[in-house]
């Protein structure tokens, strides 16, 4: 048998994480981007982040900017910033991470499962053949087969030449 060891997300798993003192969704400063807030992209209308604890590699957040927690609330031109971006990024890993699927979506409240309920944001995240196993029913676990600073390398310069 075989040991797979994922140290770096026992923090997570146990809910022992620090937690950001701003929300994050709005990283400090204007910077278009920032790997060490995982910050792909910034523009005046939104944020595209890699999920720090994400179900696979490449697996992204996209946010408006504004700190809003519904559809509902949204501008008419937010809605298209946001539905043109979700449509770049996966265009984006589409292209260079070659997955076979994606699940797109968001969840609006915690009781629908968000994480992060006060911030509206979309996950989309990449999807492979066989991506995850028994491991994730067994021992709440997923296996990602990339580290997350080489996948914000390989997509950092796709989201600056938007």
């Amino acid at each position: 048998m075989k040991n797979l060891w994922t140290p770096w997300r026992i923090e997570h798993v146990l809910g022992k994480t620090d937690q950001p003192d701003n929300c994050l969704f709005e990283p400090e400063g204007d910077d278009i981007s920032n790997k060490d807030e995982l910050l792909l992209y910034r523009d005046k209308s939104v944020v595209v982040l890699l999920n720090r604890f994400p179900y696979t590699n490449g697996h992204l957040l996209i946010a408006p900017r504004r700190h809003i927690d519904c559809l509902t609330k949204l501008h008419t031109a937010e809605t298209q910033s946001l539905a043109i971006m979700v449509q770049n990024a996966t265009a984006i890993l589409k292209k260079h991470l070659q997955p076979d699927g994606f699940n797109i979506g968001c969840n609006i409240g915690a009781t629908a499962g968000a994480g992060i309920a006060d911030h509206l944001h979309y996950h989309i995240v990449p999807r492979w053949d066989g991506d995850h196993n028994f491991i994730s029913v067994i021992a709440d676990i997923r296996t990602i087969p990339e580290h997350i600073n080489h996948t914000f390398d390989r997509l950092l310069p796709k989201f600056l030449s938007l």
